[in-house]
């Protein structure tokens, strides 16, 4: 596939995202908890499996609850006046959002209880991490963040414009992550100057203006900075 078609088929998919989360108050709640079992599991110092558990439960409840809302638009379509089969439709797709997320519960609750009873019990000690593992959580983090902002204020598309800019986010929550990664001054300059570049040609292209850019930009360092503090 030309690369053009493959940047306009990943626009299209993540305008979907966009537009669930946009429409969808339970899509929002889903990204936000993901957001705070990423960080809780960090927290606890959780094993590498029972991190993939909870990532891989988040991932089936986000997806299940985008197909529903695609069903949702769905029945809409063909069915213009009220009817029982649109009702049932409609109700076993929500039934099976809702059997997904209290499964996900569940299991959520096996994988966690122990680890949060003990801390507690131990002094609410934070578990520390290696930098590679914090730059991967703080970028997925970022990434999540953009797509609930970009839904909330509603414009430009998801690769093009829009509050605020993704690229400049995720190329200055790189930067930072390169900072604590390499220590070094030359790495971490180069990739600030190539951050900022991202971030300008943002601006001169009209993609965004240049507030977009800042705030884009701010998101990723202010998250990306406070992760590796606190774990790191």
């Amino acid at each position: 596939m030309p690369l053009r078609k493959w940047i306009q088929s990943a626009n299209n998919a993540i305008e979907g995202i966009l537009f669930a989360t946009k429409t969808q108050r339970h899509m929002r709640y889903h990204f936000l908890a993901a957001i705070f079992i990423l960080i809780l599991a960090f927290v606890l110092g959780l094993s590498w499996s029972k991190f993939a558990v909870l990532i891989i439960l988040s991932v089936i409840v986000l997806s299940v609850e985008m197909l529903n809302t695609a069903i949702e638009a769905i029945i809409d379509i063909l069915f213009k006046e009220y009817d029982t089969r649109a009702k049932q439709i409609k109700d076993i797709a929500a039934g099976a959002v809702l059997i997904t997320a209290l499964g996900a519960a569940i299991i959520g609750y096996l994988i966690l209880f122990e680890p949060l009873k003990d801390f507690f019990y131990s002094g609410l000690k934070v578990a520390k991490h290696t930098e590679s593992d914090i730059a991967v959580v703080a970028l997925v983090v970022v990434l999540i963040l953009v797509v609930i902002t970009k839904a909330f204020f509603g414009r430009g598309d998801p690769l093009r414009g829009g509050m605020p800019s993704g690229h400049a986010a995720v190329s200055f929550s790189i930067w930072i992550a390169v900072v604590f990664l390499s220590e070094s001054f030359m790495p971490s300059l180069l990739v600030l100057v190539m951050a900022i570049l991202i971030a300008q040609s943002r601006v001169s292209t009209g993609i965004h203006n240049p507030w977009e850019v800042v705030l884009g930009a701010l998101l990723g360092i202010s998250v990306t900075f406070l992760l590796f503090r606190v774990f790191s």
